[in-house]
């Protein structure tokens, strides 16, 4: 019966975050090329919020625990586990204030309405997996606009998300260019729970009744402070708060 329930609820669903997106690039073009950067992220805010309460239609339920004052005049890298592509929409809504940026794999900067126009244009950077080289070196382009602009960097270090929620081990390279190159950053670890559930059953149904909770951890300054020491650290704080269940 539950999941007789699910295929009715992912129609209805989908057919809200179709809607939602179409909607959204326009305003986002016109936002981007006539109004500039502030008018831009204005319209991907919204549209991030508007993407949650379609999930809503799922029964999913979003919780965001921050008991820190993270200040917005300073560079932040955000690091987190990563489950699916619902982690994304909360990160970017409750971290706003930010200017939350994103280092994503090459295939989203296409195809997608209002998400990969905004992948695109709104200060994310897009990296080809297959040219490891090459995206270093496109993340320390982006690492010197996040330092220039005190914005905030996430990256999911697994590299691909986890489809059972069992956390992968951290790939350090992304995260070691990010630490060389913004010193000042303060790192924000995060963990997300129950995000994979949202594709327990595959893209069709979706998963019903989820309850997605995102946990800050302390924050740490870089310092001078090995880097090595700290991904061990934000490793194991995130990966001991993942709910296996």
């Amino acid at each position: 019966m539950r999941k007789l329930l699910a295929y009715l609820l992912t129609i209805i669903y989908s057919l809200l975050f179709g809607i939602t997106i179409l909607i959204f690039h326009p305003i986002q073009w016109f936002c981007f090329n006539i109004l500039g950067y502030k008018a831009h992220k204005i319209s991907v805010d919204w549209l991030q919020f508007f993407i949650m309460r379609c999930l809503n239609v799922l029964g999913t339920r979003f919780n965001y625990k921050n008991p820190y004052k993270i200040e917005k005049e300073q560079p932040l890298i955000i690091v987190t586990n990563h489950q699916s592509m619902y982690d994304i929409p909360p990160i970017m809504w409750f971290l706003r204030k930010h200017h939350v940026k994103f280092i994503s794999k090459i295939e989203l900067g296409k195809g997608i309405p209002s998400v990969s126009y905004n992948l695109r244009h709104g200060g994310s950077v897009l990296i080809d997996r297959k040219k490891p080289a090459q995206a270093i070196n496109a993340i320390k382009d982006f690492a010197q606009y996040i330092k220039n602009n005190n914005y905030a960097a996430v990256i999911f270090p697994e590299g691909t998300r986890s489809r059972n929620g069992v956390p992968k081990p951290f790939q350090r390279k992304g995260l070691l260019t990010l630490f060389e190159h913004i010193p000042s950053a303060l790192v924000v670890p995060i963990t997300i729970n129950n995000s994979w559930k949202m594709l327990r059953y595959g893209k069709f149904p979706m998963g019903i009744g989820n309850h997605l909770s995102f946990t800050v951890h302390q924050p740490i300054k870089l310092g001078d402070q090995d880097h090595n020491q700290i991904i061990n650290a934000i490793e194991k704080q995130i990966t001991d708060a993942i709910e296996l269940n």
